[in-house]
């Protein structure tokens, strides 16, 4: 029993500091604190609904782009892309594309519930080299300029994981 709790305290320490490597490297200081809202998408009416018109879709459009965007292949433009407001974050995406320990780092979704026709709850399990870090983890899907993005929110949310402060999260 000890030791099974041993492994799962290694197993959180080790996505600690996988999450700290992935979203803390030294661009983090680069990070603008733009307070603007500019390109944000505008929070539902009350007579929106509550879902796309096509979940399915949609819902094939979140897994998709969620595990691209944690994908170590995924080409840091392409990343910008896959994150809300993108642009903004691009010096910390930069920075942990090339990063050997950011290579070995997955996410898998394993559910999405929308809450809007423009938003999204994503369960995710963070890998490293195929093992879960971080199982069931909850994170936020917006969609934006006609895509499905990793919300900033959800970025921001392992960036204090890691017990950094970013300008911006």
């Amino acid at each position: 029993m000890v030791s099974q709790m041993a492994m799962v305290l290694r197993r959180r320490a080790a996505a600690l500091a996988a999450t700290a490597v992935l979203l803390c490297g030294p661009a983090l200081a680069a990070c603008s604190d733009d307070a603007s809202s500019g390109g944000r998408t505008a929070t539902p009416s009350p007579s929106a609904p509550a879902r796309p018109a096509d979940p399915a879709a949609a819902r094939t459009e979140i897994t998709r782009n969620w595990e691209a965007f944690f994908a170590a292949d995924t080409p840091p433009a392409e990343r910008v892309k896959l994150l809300e407001n993108g642009e903004q974050m691009e010096d910390v995406l930069a920075a942990f594309a090339g990063n050997p320990q950011a290579a070995a780092t997955t996410a898998k979704v394993t559910g999405v519930a929308f809450t809007s026709a423009t938003g999204a709850d994503v369960t995710y399990d963070l890998l490293a080299g195929g093992n879960p870090l971080l199982p069931d983890s909850r994170g936020t899907s917006v969609l934006q300029d006609d895509t499905w993005k990793v919300s900033v929110k959800t970025l921001c949310g392992l960036v204090k994981l890691s017990g950094v402060t970013v300008p911006g999260c």
